[in-house]
């Protein structure tokens, strides 16, 4: 794909793995002006303050209202698309804009009503520092954009590429003439499977170092924006706050340290991953809300018992204030989970993205918590109970569904989808990967499972389970047994009001929908197929993949 010079946009793009959030250091106390050392420093031009690095960076930012005007690395310009600056949201508007330097670092700070957002820059090095403190709701704040000129890179994450012929629903998501989708929401990742993003050219990379995300909220499996590109240039996010798709409240509070970082080509330092960042240099600079490595604690727990070791096991810490996570050893469910602010926290072990164990701890600033074996109950993972057939297991997402993988990066009109339709055949074989990962009222309502029983089973009532990740219009699934038997409309569960299932995310709020079907309902033929039709019901939505809907997790018959 070409950019609007002509040249093509985006080159490799590096994402890196897991990686347990951590605490950032804290900052406290003013900043007085010092003299500079060697090229390292800054001037007024009159409407930027400029800052030289020392290094082979030199950026600007607005006096008026504190957006990046300008990142230039190694005498290239990389700031800007389509006439915009790099910014908090959309742009603050009429701020009030200092700098300050102390010694080998530069803070600049900006205040926009009850927010603040500073940038820092320390000498010698090819990086921007950012933190962003929303204290409450009166300033829209939910992203900080780079924006990146265009045919700098060229792109090989065509998923997010937003330049295409074709809107194909609320003019975010594009098709191309080949029938594959595009969209700015397309990252295939959660938060906690990277540490940074951006692009390289091999002999340049551009990058944004995420944040902890302590103060964002959805948790470890959360996915939002991350990246796109178009026409007119990139962008790469780092999200303070998303709303699609979101399970949480909105948490207020300072985030960062986040780090736009400049490098020859490859990977930014690990010393920059939200793991692994400490700031000390920073404790003095007067960051509103920071609070400071030792103002904060540390959760280790000695392991986790009755785990199923095919999964990954994370540990999650969550209040109104703040959110971490950390994963657990495979060999014993060891986890640690450091730089955490002083509080109470629902603890919670998800297997896979199931919850499996919730409980309390309190972490006190200075110390570390420590916490004996937790054993997980047989009973919290349903994947335990005996059953007569089950589709696909638990464990808290879709995966292994057909269309699953697929749909974290494209929407499900995209000609590389399998039919959503079909039906399933237990014993067959193939009854997870036959079975559509998402049902929608307007497009596979009515998918039927064929199953038969044993003469005793046949005899028995049995409980039906449906598991669900999220839901788009309150969809929600009534089955039908044989045509002979109808279970009532279940109620709707909790789950996020934006889109879902079109926008690469399924992850809502899990649950299970039971139902108790009678003996009378089954064949007493036992060489006969029983049918299971499973429909999506709810009077929301509109049409096709706009209708209501749901993610599955699993499905079973209880012996």
């Amino acid at each position: 794909m070409s950019g609007s010079n002509g040249r093509s946009l985006g080159r490799r793009t590096f994402v890196l793995g897991s990686a347990a959030a951590a605490g950032t250091a804290a900052l406290a106390g003013p900043l007085a002006q010092t003299a500079s050392a060697a090229s390292f420093g800054w001037s007024d031009d009159g409407s930027n303050y400029v800052v030289d690095t020392g290094a082979s960076l030199v950026f600007k930012v607005s006096k008026t209202n504190g957006d990046l005007t300008s990142l230039v690395y190694k005498g290239t310009e990389y700031q800007g698309y389509g006439g915009k600056n790099s910014h908090v949201e959309s742009g603050l508007g009429t701020s009030t804009v200092t700098i300050a330097q102390s010694g080998s670092t530069i803070l600049i700070s900006v205040a926009y009503g009850t927010l603040k957002h500073y940038y820092a820059a320390r000498s010698g090095e090819n990086n921007v520092y950012l933190w962003t403190n929303k204290a409450d709701d009166s300033v829209t704040a939910t992203r900080y954009i780079v924006r990146v000129k265009a045919g700098l890179f060229l792109n090989d994450e065509p998923d997010s590429y937003t330049y295409a012929p074709t809107v194909i629903e609320s003019a975010d998501i594009f098709e191309k003439s080949d029938g594959q989708t595009r969209a700015k929401h397309y990252s295939k990742l959660r938060v906690m499977d990277y540490n940074y993003i951006g692009w390289t050219t091999g002999s340049v990379g551009l990058w944004i170092v995420r944040s902890n995300h302590e103060k964002a909220s959805g948790g470890p499996f959360y996915r939002s924006l991350l990246r796109h590109q178009s026409a007119d240039g990139g962008g790469l996010y780092e999200i303070l706050y998303y709303g699609e798709n979101q399970t949480e409240s909105e948490r207020f509070g300072l985030q960062g340290p986040y780090v736009i970082a400049l490098t020859d080509g490859g990977a930014p330092s690990s010393s920059l991953y939200a793991g692994t960042l400490t700031t000390s240099w920073a404790d003095s600079l007067g960051i509103s809300g920071y609070v400071s490595a030792s103002g904060r604690g540390r959760v280790a727990g000695v392991g986790i018992s009755g785990r199923d070791t095919a999964y990954a096991y994370t540990v999650g810490l969550a209040n109104s204030a703040a959110q971490y996570w950390g994963s657990a050893r495979s060999s014993d469910g060891y986890f640690s989970i450091a730089g955490v602010l002083p509080g109470t926290y629902t603890l919670t072990v998800f297997k896979g993205e199931l919850a499996v164990y919730t409980g309390s701890v309190t972490v006190t600033a200075g110390a570390t918590t420590t916490l004996n074996t937790i054993a997980v109950p047989s009973s919290n993972d349903p994947s335990n109970a005996s059953a007569i057939w089950r589709i696909n297991n638990w464990d808290g997402t879709p995966s292994g569904f057909k269309n699953a993988d697929l749909m974290t990066y494209a929407h499900p009109s995209d000609v590389r989808a399998s039919s959503w339709t079909g039906n399933v055949v237990i014993g067959s074989g193939t009854e997870t990967s036959a079975f559509p990962c998402y049902l929608w009222k307007d497009v596979n309502s009515g998918i039927i499972v064929y199953f038969k029983l044993t003469a005793a089973q046949a005899a028995a009532a049995h409980t039906l389970r449906i598991g669900v990740t999220t839901a788009y219009a309150n969809g929600r699934p009534q089955v039908v047994v044989n045509d002979t038997w109808t279970s009532a409309v279940p109620s709707p569960p909790t789950q996020p009001s934006t889109r879902s299932l079109t926008v690469g995310s399924y992850r809502g709020n899990n649950y299970t929908f039971t139902y108790s079907v009678p003996a009378s309902a089954w064949l007493t033929d036992t060489s006969a197929y029983n049918t299971l039709k499973i429909y999506v019901a709810s009077g929301s939505g509109t049409t096709s993949f706009l209708s209501a809907g749901t993610s599955v997790d699993a499905i079973d018959l209880l012996a």
